[in-house]
């Protein structure tokens, strides 16, 4: 039994969940995840990992908490255990960028100096998509597309966007979203898009985001 009080058990349970993320690429794999259940091997990829170093972080996350597992045959899958761990990791990215001087510089040169316009918010684009005024393109590769999307996306993944120009429309907004607040595919779709003479915006964040707001979601 142990000789604290329980909110002293508590912290150190919390303290658990916090070396979760204590860790940049369990930060990495987390944001994986959260496009959509992935196996071992499929995480390895997308993180750039070794099998067996993302099998022992992704082993850990499971173990605070942070992510949960089924086997099917030979291959172990892997998803967030709750949308509300994406809510955890954005709340450390707020801080950081707003108390690391570090960060904010990063962001600023590699992020937002490539956009000048504002991104569209979640609630604007889900009010805008409702009335048909924008259109809503999943610039991920279709495998995550088909794992969840934002509910009416359409799945133009970035190497396919040249080819599905002739498809989109002129007179409608273009709205693209990607993996989250750090990931350059929509700021590349974006930017090809107005070369093209569309009219064409970033959604602030990304899908994780989007599905730990619990809006609306296709899986």
């Amino acid at each position: 039994m142990s000789s604290h009080g329980p909110k002293q058990q508590i912290f150190e349970h919390l303290a658990r969940v916090g070396k979760g993320v204590a860790h940049a690429l369990r930060l990495e794999l987390l944001e994986a995840m959260a496009q959509g259940e992935r196996s071992v091997d499929a995480l390895a990829k997308a993180c750039g990992l070794p099998l067996a170093n993302a099998s022992h972080h992704l082993l850990l996350l499971k173990d605070c908490g942070l992510a949960t597992s089924r086997k099917e045959g030979l291959q172990v899958f892997y998803r967030l255990a709750d949308p509300e761990v994406m809510t955890l990791v954005s709340a450390l990215r707020h801080i950081a960028e707003r108390q690391l001087a570090e960060v904010e510089r990063i962001v600023r040169e590699n992020f937002a100096s490539r956009d000048a316009l504002a991104p569209v918010r979640r609630e604007e684009l889900l009010l805008r998509a409702r009335r048909g005024e924008a259109v809503v393109i999943d610039v991920r590769p279709e495998v995550e597309y088909e794992a969840g999307h934002i509910a009416g996306a359409i799945s133009v993944p970035l190497d396919s966007l040249p080819r599905f120009l002739k498809k989109l429309p002129k007179e409608q907004e273009i709205v693209a979203y990607c993996r989250g607040p750090y990931c350059l595919l929509a700021f590349e779709a974006v930017e090809h898009l107005r070369r093209k003479g569309f009219q064409a915006r970033r959604l602030e964040e990304g899908f994780p985001e989007w599905a730990a707001q619990a809006l609306p979601v296709e899986r």
